[in-house]
């Protein structure tokens, strides 16, 4: 009877492996249902992987500046320079990059980016310009464990975690000695080491709460993870401070589709979608790009590249990288990450979950459940809505290659749904509709090393080739670390570019 009441949920499949990929619709839905497959476009880049040459034809068109990638680092690039002479080039059909907003039935969910603090300024500055409104969550993060919902749970809801005694209190000692701790003083002893040698003489449940949060932040479990990182992000959400985070209805992809569209009413004709570059090379007085558009190779030149891309794919583009910043982007690692949606009907007396904005749940397929409309949830609605739960289900490297197959998506996404379902009492409703995003990719993670040496290596700008992205700056995968980026790159640029004239 479980399979049989399953087969009528809905299996929605997009991604980065989607497109390109064989697909037997009947692994996905019931027969009874056809489900939508859509996906970002990564056939060319893995050409590109492989060491595939395309052919250089002569430059079309020649611009001041090209930007390579349409995300936030992209995207705020433009923005910042819609005074100039720019093209934007972006391999996908829409724009963001992993701050991607959908909608089902008129009703926002995220697929990557979920929120951003007040003391981002860079964010907020932005925001402000494009006229849109952060709204608080005003919510510390809770914890789901053996059927139990503690809210809070890194500050007054230390001493109900569902643990013995014991274990309480060693994160209370935990907490206690890591907010004592001067990370600015000792950042390269911290980022040199792993955060397990920080979580030695503590309860062993500890380090497996590190091996949920950590992933889902920045790809690492704790014996992967700079201890720099992980006790930076620990002194911010677990101090007594109120809960700075703003979000929108859609994540941080809200910014993105907005900054899409103001950008597109006044320079569409500088931004092409669906165009993957497979070359970038500096000459003496100019840099031409070679890229792929409706089938077609084609080329530009340009004063000026800003490489708004991860750097995994980066030095897999840029021809006469100096071998030293070669060799830093090909030691930064990159984590697999499945964003799992689960659409409800909507129940004002009975949601399905609505206990926190952002709750961990060690133990689990997925790290951690964000109510998707948790800004919203207290304003008048129009019309019909749903409740819409949103699952970070990040993986492991090795297990990559689960992202391949619709089959491997489609399992992947059922036990995020049974997890689920177990998780608290009540939990056992079944959705309309599972909505799954993958990415083979996206989220560079912050190793050992990472932030003080491989970032600032991978960054160095050449003559007329400019790095931006959000893994140019660090300590994490962030839309204002992609912003900084921006302007990093802008400025190395003017400054460079101006000297020489």
């Amino acid at each position: 009877m479980e399979s049989d009441r399953r087969n009528f949920i809905k299996f929605v499949v997009a991604g980065s492996v989607a497109a390109g990929c064989p697909v037997d619709l009947s692994l996905l839905a019931a027969p009874a249902v056809t489900p939508a497959v859509d996906g970002e476009h990564n056939e060319i880049c893995h050409q590109v992987r492989d060491g595939r040459q395309f052919p250089r034809p002569p430059a079309s068109a020649k611009h001041d500046i090209v930007i390579v990638g349409g995300g936030m680092s992209g995207l705020s690039s433009a923005w910042f320079l819609r005074g100039q002479d720019f093209l934007l080039l972006e391999k996908e059909e829409h724009w963001g990059g992993n701050a991607y907003l959908e909608e089902y039935a008129g009703n926002a969910f995220a697929t990557g980016a979920a929120y951003t603090g007040k003391t981002e300024t860079g964010v907020m500055q932005l925001c402000k310009e494009l006229d849109i409104e952060p709204l608080p969550i005003d919510c510390p993060d809770g914890l789901i464990l053996n059927r139990e919902f503690v809210p809070h749970a890194w500050r007054d809801g230390l001493s109900r975690l569902p643990y013995a005694q014991t274990v309480r209190d060693s994160f209370v000692k935990f907490k206690r000695d890591m907010l004592k701790v001067d990370l600015m003083k000792r950042a390269v002893e911290f980022d040199a080491m792993p955060l397990t040698d920080m979580l030695k003489s503590y309860a062993p449940e500890l380090k497996a709460w590190w091996d949920d949060y950590g992933p889902s932040n920045w790809g690492a479990t704790a014996a992967d993870t700079s201890a720099l990182v992980g006790l930076g992000d620990f002194q911010d959400f677990a101090g007594d401070e109120p809960d700075d985070r703003v979000t929108f209805p859609g994540g941080l992809g809200a910014i993105s589709r907005k900054l899409a569209a103001r950008l597109h009413e006044t320079h569409r004709n500088h931004m092409l979608d669906s165009a993957t570059t497979v070359a970038v090379e500096q000459g003496k007085s100019d840099v031409t790009v070679t890229y792929i558009h409706e089938g077609e190779v084609k080329a530009v030149t340009a004063k000026a590249v800003i490489m708004a891309t991860p750097k995994f794919i980066t030095r897999r583009l840029v021809a006469g990288l100096p071998q030293a910043q070669q060799d830093a982007m090909h030691q930064m690692r990159y984590a697999p990450y499945c964003v799992v949606n689960l659409i409800y009907n909507f129940d004002p007396n009975k949601p399905v979950f609505a206990g926190a904005y952002d709750t961990w749940c060690p133990g689990n397929t997925f790290t951690d459940v964000i109510v998707a409309n948790w800004v919203i949830r207290n304003r008048p609605i129009s019309g019909r809505a749903y409740n819409i739960l949103t699952f970070y289900t990040p993986m492991r490297e090795a297990e990559r290659s689960r992202l391949l197959t619709e089959d491997g998506a489609r399992e992947l996404a059922a036990n995020v749904l049974r997890d689920w379902q177990k998780s608290l009492p009540g939990s056992d409703v079944d959705p309309i509709e599972v909505h799954i995003y993958r990415r083979g990719h996206p989220m560079f993670m912050s190793t050992p090393g990472t932030l003080t040496k491989l970032i600032p290596a991978a960054r160095q700008p050449m003559e007329r080739i400019f790095f931006a992205n959000t893994d140019s700056t660090g300590p994490v995968s962030s839309t204002s670390g992609a912003i900084t980026a921006s302007h990093r790159a802008i400025g190395e640029m003017k400054r460079i570019l101006g000297a020489k004239s």
